[in-house]
């Protein structure tokens, strides 16, 4: 688990890193704070692997700030000014976030932390059997989820997102490389950014497939193979 401290007097700003984190599993908050000198007090006591860091604060600013700490945790820049770009990676950060920071810009910087430490790699095993499965494998942790749990998957260019009925993990890989792992009797590909499984399709019309209360697109270059296996079934 990657142990994160968020850094930044605006409160919408903490609370977008906040919405942005809680969708990738392996991140953990272990603070926010309002300004630099509240963070050197949690650094003190707490270890962090991960800091994002804002650097127009008051008192002291984020980069006199991450001068001043010895030994310091890996820094992702998080800020409204282009100017300190330079400035910020003389200092050996990881990334630097111009804002408002997106979701997919976010992933990516995250990459690169890992990329710092322990690559991220998604390894899929596939059995014949109903029980077949696969592990993310992100910082050394095996994230097992069996076929017959996933609801669908979501493209986010070059990663993807796994919904299951107990959670949601990003992972960096692209779905035209997942389509190939998984078995083709368990799912169907919809769209150019989705893939679902056919046992959790509810109801669809010629526009569209439902699981559940969710609304998943169907391609004008899939219709025609979605509509022929799903009236067959």
């Amino acid at each position: 688990m990657v142990r994160c401290l968020l850094v930044d007097d605006e409160s919408p700003a903490i609370d977008l890193l906040k919405n942005h984190i809680k969708m990738l599993t392996d991140l953990e908050i272990v603070a926010s704070c309002y300004s630099a000198v509240e963070a050197f007090e949690v650094i003190k006591k707490e270890k962090i692997d991960l800091l994002f860091l804002d650097i127009e604060m008051p008192v002291l600013k984020g980069l006199d700030f991450l001068k001043a700490v010895k030994n310091p945790p890996k820094v992702i820049i998080t800020t409204a000014y282009r100017e300190y770009a330079i400035q910020g990676y003389d200092l050996d950060i990881v990334d630097y976030l111009l804002k408002p920071i997106s979701f997919d810009r976010f992933v990516k910087a995250v990459d690169r932390y890992y990329e710092r430490t322990q690559s991220p790699i998604l390894t899929i095993t596939q059995e014949e059997s109903k029980d077949a499965f696969f592990y993310v494998n992100v910082n050394k942790k095996h994230i097992k989820i069996i076929f017959e749990d996933i609801l669908y998957i979501e493209s986010l260019k070059d990663y993807v997102k796994i919904h299951t009925v107990h959670q949601k993990l990003v992972v960096k890989s692209n779905i035209g490389k997942i389509e190939t792992q998984l078995p083709s009797t368990l799912f169907l590909r919809t769209h150019r950014s989705y893939i679902v499984a056919i046992n959790r399709i509810t109801a669809y019309t010629q526009k569209d497939i439902e699981i559940g209360e969710i609304e998943i697109p169907v391609g004008s270059s899939y219709s025609s193979k979605v509509f022929s296996l799903l009236s067959h079934t």
